[in-house]
């Protein structure tokens, strides 16, 4: 039986990152790194291509655990299986590196006696490669071409533990009784090197709870939706490549937005499109030192040529991210094709020269420390969208049909000259022409305004000349190029709120017209990113009775964990889309944030 998206758990390392569901088995898992190969990737096959389930013997093949929950401030997981025979507690977790990954599972009796089943399926190169397994040391070892995996049972004389061969699969067997604890460390490393350094796994779990409360701790945010906004963050940072800075915009490829169709994608990389959003939430919630780190990135992949910037990065700044199907895996729910790398790495996305201006006068504004290079890159990319903005491209959905001259792409080249603009009127010791950024901005903002709104409908439109709406265009008064009170503001938020919304929740275009729009077959749910848009315009509009409703249905909506993917489907009450999203988790403290200044405001 498939789970759903949101029975999934998140665990991970700052560098990589599992799923674990709720019947005990992690089915994905990338190694080393997110974007690297699936050594479990049952999620989009089957148990052929790769899980490792520890469970009670009696919990069946569907059963679920009882209950679960994030141990407060962490990403430490804890899932508690009810028996007829007793209670067991199993403690999922990957310690933030040293330089091997490990993935570690700890099974404790907490009442009663259970006897437990474990069934470790090794399947490397997203569950195409069954590895040699072998026995070395008192570990069982799987090696496949790079790639080695080692497993190491931890347990108490008093506690038997039998584990075998069969099918293909590493099986471990044993019974537990109150405080007894039976730990499984799973670690990788290149295959050409020698064993790596051996894991405790009960000092491992002191010190990740220990590292991951003392970041908690330094949230700034003390708001009505703490809990909420902590683990969004949390999140956030568990999306993180440590070693650069670069957050992916999840752990997953080809979660579908359209059970059983084509829509699937790979999101296992960095987005320059989340770029604001990612900094303004970092720094307002007193994690600096990670909002420098993104900045950073950011330079370091948009630097160059200004003609080559991309709409994403590898985690790391990497450039190639081909795209390429994986016949064996059929998908899931049957959602094919399964995708690794992603083709719209090559298309034209004028927007995203505005979210690198604007996060970059962002970050000048915070008082984070000046980077050398960083207006000298502004002014270069700056230079190129003076002369391209005037082009049709393909728009932050990336859609897969024609160019179009989209709105919001026009609406974030004015944005980019507009933060040209104020760098050089508010800092003297920047060196550019002001009266030549001045006049970009003026006429992008009078060409949008002529050919982008439909005053019949008193609505700004997807694109020139289209009847289309886009939630897009809900941010034009977050960016300033509008102000809220502007009745074609209030105009495109009644329109937007009329025509994309099914039960309250938005739209990222129209569902009746999606085909049309991005040139895929099927439909997408309710984008989740979009519906918290709608939040912030609502309370713009001075609507916040209304924006504070939207915002909590939006958190009921959340997993049971706090977890959200990046569309739901309201008619299925069910999350859609790779997971978990980091638009949606930042989606959701920006919301947060500003309802609580209005709050305090008021």
């Amino acid at each position: 039986m498939t789970l759903r998206i949101e029975d999934y758990a998140l665990v991970g390392d700052l560098q990589t990152a599992a799923l674990v569901g709720r019947d005990g088995s992690v089915d994905w898992l990338c190694l080393p790194r997110f974007d690297s190969g699936a050594c479990f990737a049952a999620l989009l096959g089957d148990e052929d291509n790769g899980h490792w389930r520890i469970a009670p013997k009696d919990a069946g093949p569907a059963g679920k655990c009882t209950r679960r929950a994030y141990i407060p401030g962490t990403l430490v997981l804890e899932s508690v299986w009810e028996t007829r025979t007793g209670t067991v507690k199993v403690v999922d977790f990957m310690p933030q590196r040293d330089t091997a990954p490990d993935v570690v599972r700890i099974v404790e009796g907490v009442s009663g006696r259970v006897d437990m089943s474990a069934v470790l399926r090794l399947r490397c190169d997203y569950g195409s490669v069954v590895p040699w397994m072998r026995r070395s040391q008192g570990h069982r070892v799987a090696v496949a071409g790079p790639d080695s995996l080692w497993l190491r049972i931890e347990h108490a004389e008093s506690v038997p533990v039998k584990t075998w061969g069969q099918e293909f699969s590493t099986r471990t067997s044993f019974t537990v009784g109150p405080g007894e604890r039976v730990a499984f460390v799973l670690t990788w490393h290149p295959s050409h090197e020698p064993r790596p350094r051996l894991v405790d796994p009960f000092e491992a779990l002191e010190q990740s709870l220990a590292d991951w409360t003392d970041w908690s701790a330094r949230c700034r945010y003390e708001g009505p939706y703490r809990d909420a906004v902590l683990r969004s963050l949390i999140t956030l940072k568990a999306l993180t490549y440590a070693p650069t800075g670069g957050i992916v915009a999840a752990p997953t490829t080809s979660l579908p937005e359209d059970p059983g169709g084509v829509r699937n994608w790979d999101y296992r990389y960095c987005w320059l499109r989340d770029s604001t959003l990612t900094l303004d939430a970092l720094l307002k919630t007193g994690y600096t030192e990670e909002a420098a780190a993104w900045r950073d990135w950011l330079l370091r992949a948009v630097a160059g040529d200004p003609a080559d910037l991309q709409i994403m990065y590898g985690p790391a700044g990497e450039r190639r991210l081909t795209e390429t199907e994986l016949p064996w895996l059929r998908g899931y729910e049957g959602s094919a094709p399964v995708r690794i790398g992603n083709a719209a790495v090559d298309q034209l996305q004028l927007d995203v020269y505005g979210e690198v201006m604007d996060v970059l006068e962002a970050a000048r504004e915070s008082g984070l420390p000046d980077h050398p290079h960083a207006w000298n890159i502004a002014l270069s990319l700056l230079g190129f969208l003076e002369s391209k903005w005037r082009e049709p491209d393909e728009s932050l959905w990336e859609v897969r049909g024609p160019r179009r001259h989209f709105v919001y792409s026009k609406v974030m080249a004015w944005v980019a000259a507009d933060r040209a603009v104020r760098a050089l009127e508010n800092d003297s010791s920047l060196r550019g022409d002001v009266r030549r950024w001045r006049a970009m901005r003026d006429e992008v903002h009078e060409e949008v305004c002529e050919k982008g709104f439909d005053s019949e409908r008193n609505t700004f439109t997807q694109s020139y000349g289209s009847r289309e709406l886009d939630a897009a265009t809900l941010l034009i008064p977050r960016v300033g190029f509008l102000p809220p009170d502007d009745p074609r503001v209030i105009g495109t938020v009644d329109a937007v709120r009329a025509e994309l919304s099914h039960d309250g929740l938005i739209h990222r275009y129209s569902a009746r017209n999606a085909a049309a729009v991005d040139g895929l077959p099927g439909r997408e749910g309710t984008f989740l990113a979009c519906s918290f848009w709608m939040v912030d315009a609502l309370r713009m509009t001075g609507r916040v009775k209304e924006s504070t409703e939207l915002f909590e249905r939006l958190l009921a909506l959340r997993s049971d964990l706090g977890l959200l993917a990046e569309e739901y489907d309201p008619a299925a009450g069910r999350q859609l889309g790779n997971f978990p999203q980091a638009f949606s988790h930042l989606g959701l403290v920006g919301s947060a944030l500003a309802l609580a200044a209005h709050e305090t405001a008021g």
